[in-house]
This record gives C-alpha cells, sequence and structure tokens, in this order.
C-alpha cells in the first residue's frame, strides 16, 4: 500500500477523493449507527455536503469510456447522487421519515459502495494506492463487495417478497 498514486494524481482527483473519504465515514455512521435528534440531522448535512462535493467534483473527472464528449458512464453516479441528496432532503423536510431514510441508505449504498467497489477496477488510482503491485486483486475486491451487497439486500428484501400475495 502506498499513497503516492493519490498524491501524484490530478488535482481533480485528489480532491475527489478528499471528499469521499468523510462521505464514506460520515455516512455510515449517521445512517446505521446514530438515531434521529440534533447529531443526526448536524452530521447529515456534513455527510450532505460532501457527497455534493464529491458528486461535483466527479463532473470534473474525464471518463475514460465516453458517451458525450469527457462525459461517461461514471458521471452518472454523479448526477443521481445530487437528484438523491435533493430528494432525500425534501423527504426530511416533508416528514416523509421512511422515504428520507430510503433515498439516504439507497443512496449509500449505490454512490458509496457500489460506486466505491468501481475504484478497485485495475489501473484506478484507489486500486494502485491500495493494492499496489497486487493490481489484479481488484477484481476480487469487487466480487467479494458484490456478494457482500448482494447478501445484504437479500437479507433485507427476501422476507417482505415472500409475503408479496398472501393474505
Amino acid at each position: 500500500m502506498s499513497f503516492d498514486p493519490i498524491l501524484t494524481a490530478p488535482f481533480t482527483i485528489q480532491l475527489h477523493l478528499a471528499f469521499a473519504a468523510p462521505s464514506v465515514v460520515i455516512g455510515t455512521f449517521v445512517l446505521f449507527w446514530l438515531r434521529p435528534g440534533r447529531w443526526h440531522t448536524r452530521l447529515g448535512y456534513a455527510w450532505v455536503t460532501s457527497m455534493a462535493g464529491l458528486a461535483l467534483t466527479g463532473f470534473l473527472i474525464p471518463s475514460e469510456i465516453r458517451l458525450i464528449g469527457s462525459v461517461g458512464p461514471l458521471h452518472l453516479f454523479s448526477a443521481l447522487t445530487l437528484w438523491s441528496l435533493w430528494t432525500g432532503i425534501g423527504h426530511a423536510r416533508a416528514g416523509n421519515i421512511a422515504a428520507h431514510r430510503a433515498t439516504f441508505e439507497g443512496l449509500w449504498f449505490g454512490g458509496i459502495v457500489l460506486a466505491g467497489l468501481l475504484n478497485f477496477i485495475p489501473g484506478r488510482t484507489v486500486n494502485r494506492a491500495l493494492l499496489g503491485a497486487h493490481w489484479e486483486q481488484g477484481w476480487w475486491v469487487i466480487a467479494l463487495g458484490a456478494l457482500v451487497l448482494a447478501a445484504l439486500w437479500a437479507r433485507r428484501n427476501l422476507p417482505a417478497l415472500r409475503n408479496v400475495g398472501r393474505t
């Protein structure tokens, strides 16, 4: 493990990673360990701010796979993140806490976990920084992460799906 790939990366990638780190930590804490209340709200706004910075800096990073100009598929994560932040805050202000929670949990899983796993694609900065000479193991990290996500989704949704259609 070496931080050299991060320290020598373009400024936009460094800035993007600077927003990613607090987004991971604060989001995990607010969504899964902190009960609603004053600190949930305060740290929630800090998370929203870091996620907005993460999304906005994502637009500054040119895509290797280009759809239109320098815009690629990963830029869709940035657009969806900004939309989810807007929607999630709107749900909270409207008092629809179930929708607020669902929106931000979905954003955490999609914008932090899934997009974070894609950083382990060989050749990307995070892969080079964390795996170094063992860059090919990034595929194993992605596969393991996908299995964990699938297990979490199944644990949460399969009991409800078993009851669909029952009265």
